[in-house]
């Protein structure tokens, strides 16, 4: 099985149809030649039923967190031990902190011989003075490899900062399609106003013909390309990755070629002078093809 990625109304129904169900307990009965109780057996047998309602009232008050299934890695990728390494990692961090947690997806951030950023793109939910609240962040995290497998070293959450005060119609265009699905960093990210203004167009333009899913704009992804001292166009907000098209995982050998390279060749149409996929279409800068990407399409942005 394959992270689950769900729309804004997809959510909705799959959390709904995933709430656990509350445990109910039975009475114990007393044998039929027990002794008549005593007055404070009695006293305390008439208190029973009253007890029971409130502590079933209480329980039926607390609304409950949903559950999904663990996440697996796709058959396909280059190198399933690592993403669930990480993706472990992540989910026991948050469920050791009263969060029940959707991992959407689990991208590579960078992928070397030894040495690893996998980015876990998640949804959570807590319970918090009597109601659900929900968030969700992108972890990039950091693993090396060793004789006895990959190992986490580090963990960086994502870190959009605070919403602009000031929406550009490019950006509430963006964050209302339906046809853009956005984890809740890259949610952020859009809010933050610090997403340039080229990728919101881009974004938009390949909505036109296709369903994007999103991973990572800004925030969540490693600030260098990994393994190299270079900047990447990513905390700069001049970048965005694409994980899933048409609802289709790039990762997933069953993926039309086609679809992907369609992808690809739209997003240089729609501006991108840096397009990095599972398919090597043409010569530096303007294509480039390697592990890292085997799992999704980056197109980056001058300006």
């Amino acid at each position: 099985m394959t992270g689950t990625d769900l729309t804004r109304r997809g959510l909705l129904l799959a959390g709904a149809g995933v709430l656990l169900a509350g445990c109910t307990s039975q009475r114990k009965t007393s044998g039929a030649g027990r002794a008549s109780p005593t007055p404070s057996e009695s006293a305390s047998a008439s208190a029973t039923p009253s007890a029971t309602r409130s502590a079933t009232q209480s329980a039926s008050a607390r609304p409950p967190l949903p559950g999904f299934a663990a996440w697996q890695p796709n058959p396909a990728d280059v190198d399933p031990r690592c993403k669930l390494t990480a993706v472990r990692a992540i989910e026991r961090r948050l469920s050791g902190a009263g969060r029940s947690v959707l991992v959407l997806d689990a991208q590579y951030g960078g992928l070397l011989t030894a040495a690893a950023s996998v980015l876990v793109m998640t949804r959570t939910w807590r319970r918090h003075a009597g109601r659900i609240e929900h968030g969700g962040a992108t972890y990039d995290v950091r693993l090396t490899r060793g004789s006895s497998g990959w190992r986490v070293t580090a963990v960086h959450p994502s870190q959009p900062g605070p919403p602009s005060h000031r929406v550009t119609a490019d950006e509430k265009a963006v964050l209302r399609s339906d046809r853009i699905v956005l984890p809740p960093a890259a949610e952020a990210d859009v809010r933050s106003g610090h997403v340039h203004e080229s990728v919101l167009a881009a974004m938009l333009r390949l909505s036109e013909r296709y369903h994007c899913g999103v991973s990572v704009v800004r925030s969540g992804h490693p600030t260098y390309v990994f393994g190299t001292d270079r900047l990447s166009d990513h905390p700069r907000g001049r970048a965005f990755d694409t994980y899933r098209i048409d609802d289709r995982l790039v990762v997933d050998r069953h993926t039309p070629e086609r679809l992907v390279v369609g992808y690809m060749e739209a997003a240089a149409r729609a501006g991108s002078y840096n397009v990095g996929g599972p398919y090597l279409l043409g010569s530096a800068p303007q294509w480039f093809s390697d592990r890292t990407h085997h799992d999704h399409v980056h197109a980056g942005f001058t300006t």
